[in-house]
């Protein structure tokens, strides 16, 4: 009998087929010889809703939590239903099952669902891969591991979906029927909002301080005390006392230095697209991942490793030839042209599941890429090919000088060697030292100095908001915002890479953003009062990165076969009790605060203003009339004087507007853009302005257990 491939997705599966020459499509497969590939279309099956348990949970009753099912049920998701058909059949005509779904603990999930709802008892091989070209398929089953060394990774998936479900399905259905309002709380989520508010708390409690430093002028080269003084009189009492006083050179420390970039991972890449395009979390994720699948360009990218193992340094030369073209060719010439030096970023050690994000051996056609993928790709191209140049060398110099007892300074720097530096990635480059450096004229130990004094004077500066690669940066390092300091707990929160993964980072924000808690102001983001009174509201444990910490150093156990699932799920149970009871005897209340005075056409009730990622719409606050209206819908079109992005205004006769004034109707828009491009024409607009409504409509829903909430009658 054959034998069944299992991948995550249909572009993953017509990857195998191709490299594996399996040929005959059939419905829902691709068959061979020897294989027969079929996919997933990412989850299959899920676990069963409360409702699905016991009828009387399709009502939401504070009285009836917490809902704990003695044993976690499976089900299809509908929209899944044929495929999961199609596949229960093929498991019948095979003998043995390779699960080629992602490397790593969901995609083990993916598979291992679907194999436990269909009851299937095949042996199970496993094809473990960070990449789908066709040689690394190839490589991958020829080296085809056994599915029992992943029987742990998957009792660490398992228990992180019950937990999940368990804790908050009961937190959220707590905090929904306690407080008469559509709240959702989760263990990564809600610490994330609790991050967000603890900023915009130091910002507002923050005062500027006006503060002196005094500077010894010598020939154009500034000497600095490092010591700030907050008080004028002080400073200026500093300078008459040294004024006229022996100035000598007291200390000169020349040092060679050497610096380089580190690999990509994927926060560190939405960092840098957001710093640079404005792309959000989930964009960058979305467009990474196509020219990982669809294009075959890059390798997987839901990785958190910056560095490669030394079995890959023997791929570098091809995957330089790829990339050795348009601007990009003068730099990977230099490097084929020598012998490639990789060890700044080979470290097996630091590689887990994945490594970097790098360009695989496939080339592309740039005309074949979009927009975003383009700006990405040539990100990540430019991050691999200075990781192959040199380190850049350069010779810092650092003077001191003595006066009274008093030591200022004055640093300069010569570069030796641009390195990798060659390559320019504007606004990224970070400089090693904010102290301001000089051309430095030859100074000799002893010199005696002849200059006069300055006083500067500045401002102490408040935090900055966040932005979405700011806020990814804290949520992978979240110990900067814990209350409780214990040494122990923050090193477990930092090996276990802070909050959430890299692979659901993107959507815990998006989840925030459609549940209402926070709302974006050009590059930064802020809580909205919805917000900051759910953080009121939620249990504290809830609030806090520790529990997640927590849990991801139990689920790593469990990957390993150092804690049994059954003992973790106990603990999670006891836990749901406690914070049930909790939010139960809570005497807090919520208000909502976006109630406008505009009424609902279709049930009189007044509506309640959204700030969506998209823009901004009316919503009916009666959960099942569910009357939606828009306001404001941001959109990608540039405004033809300033180039910022157009507004769509209005509901039904709709107009595009941009902040420098500019305003054009929905009609003269279409003309314009039809004129512009040849290809935009009216059925074009009307689907882009649809999208973005599909788009903002799901801004509407909470979080997972949506369907559930649109039950409610408030």
């Amino acid at each position: 009998m054959k034998k069944l491939i299992l991948a995550e997705k249909p572009s993953v599966a017509k990857d195998i087929a191709k490299a594996l020459s399996l040929k005959k499509s059939g419905n829902g497969y691709i068959e061979g010889n020897e294989y027969i590939v079929t996919w997933a279309l990412g989850h299959l099956i899920t676990l069963q809703d409360p409702g699905d348990y016991d009828k009387i949970y399709e009502k939401w009753d504070i009285n009836h939590l917490p809902i704990i099912p003695q044993k976690m049920i499976l089900t299809i998701i509908p929209q899944a239903a044929k495929q999961f058909k199609i596949i229960k059949g093929l498991l019948k005509e095979t003998s043995e099952v390779i699960i080629a779904t992602d490397a790593g603990r969901e995609g083990e999930l993916v598979a291992r669902w679907i194999l436990e709802y269909a009851k299937s008892k095949h042996k199970i091989k496993r094809l473990w891969i960070s990449s789908v070209t066709n040689k690394a398929i190839k490589d991958g089953f020829a080296n085809l591991k056994d599915g029992n060394q992943y029987l742990n990774l998957y009792y660490s998936a398992y228990s992180r979906a019950v937990a999940d479900w368990v804790v908050g399905i009961n937190a959220t259905r707590a905090l929904t029927t306690k407080f008469n309002a559509s709240l959702s709380c989760g263990r990564v989520q809600t610490p994330t909002l609790s991050i967000l508010a603890k900023r915009e708390e130091d910002i507002n409690k923050f005062t500027a301080k006006e503060f002196y430093k005094i500077i010894f002028n010598y020939k154009g080269v500034k000497f600095t005390n490092s010591e700030r003084i907050f008080d004028k009189k002080e400073a200026t009492n500093l300078i008459d006392k040294l004024k006229d006083k022996n100035v000598t050179i007291k200390d000169i420390k020349s040092t060679k230095k050497k610096n380089h970039v580190q690999g990509y991972d994927l926060t560190t890449l939405q960092q840098d697209a957001n710093k640079l395009y404005e792309f959000s979390a989930k964009e960058t994720l979305n467009y990474t991942q196509n020219l990982y699948e669809r294009h075959k360009v890059l390798t997987y990218p839901r990785t958190d490793s910056k560095y490669i193992t030394k079995d890959m340094v023997d791929t570098l030369v091809e995957r330089v030839k790829a990339v050795n073209f348009g601007e990009f060719s003068k730099f990977a010439s230099k490097i084929l042209k020598s012998k490639i030096d990789a060890k700044s970023f080979v470290n097996n050690e630091k590689v887990t599941d994945h490594h970097a994000i790098i360009p695989t051996e496939e080339k592309i056609d740039l005309s074949e890429l979009n927009s975003g993928e383009r700006k990405i790709y040539s990100l990540v191209v430019k991050r691999f090919l200075q990781l192959l140049l040199p380190p850049y060398e350069y010779e810092e110099t650092k003077i001191s000088i003595d006066i009274e007892g008093n030591i200022f300074t004055a640093k300069g720097k010569t570069e030796i060697n641009l390195g990798y530096r060659e390559i320019e990635n504007k606004n990224l480059e970070i400089d090693e030292d904010d102290e301001e450096e000089q051309n430095l004229p030859i100074f000799k130990l002893g010199q005696n100095l002849k200059g006069d004094f300055s006083l500067h004077t500045g401002k102490t500066t408040p935090p900055s908001y966040f932005t979405e690669g700011t806020l990814l940066m804290a949520m992978e390092n979240p110990t900067a915002f814990m209350e409780n300091n214990n040494k122990d707990l923050t090193k477990t929160l930092k090996d276990t890479g802070g909050l959430g993964t890299v692979a659901t980072r993107a959507d815990i924000i998006e989840k925030l953003f459609s549940a209402g808690s926070i709302e974006k102001e050009g590059k930064i983001i802020r809580t909205t009062p919805k917000g900051r009174q759910l953080l009121g509201l939620v249990p504290i444990d809830l609030r806090s990165p520790l529990l997640t910490a927590k849990w991801e150093t139990q689920l790593l156990k469990i990957s390993k076969g150092e804690l049994r699932k059954e003992d973790f799920l106990e603990n999670i149970k006891k836990y749901t009790h406690e914070i049930v009871k909790e939010i139960k005897l809570s005497d807090a209340v919520f208000k909502h605060t976006n109630i406008t005075n505009q009424k609902c056409e279709k049930c009189n009730k007044l509506m309640l203003e959204i700030k969506g990622k998209n823009g901004i719409y009316l919503v009916c606050q009666d959960k099942e009339c569910g009357t939606r209206k828009n306001v404001e819908i941001t959109t990608n079109a540039r405004c033809p004087k300033c180039k910022k992005k157009l507004t769509i205004v209005g509901d039904k006769k709709q107009s595009f507007v941009c902040i420098c004034g500019y305003r054009e109707s929905k009609d003269a828009f279409e003309q314009r853009k039809k004129v512009e491009s040849n290809k935009l024409n009216k059925r074009d607009v009307q689907k882009y302005i649809q999208k973005i409504n599909t788009e903002q409509k799901e801004e509407t829903k909470n979080n997972n257990f949506a369907s559930e909430l649109s039950k409610l009658k408030f």
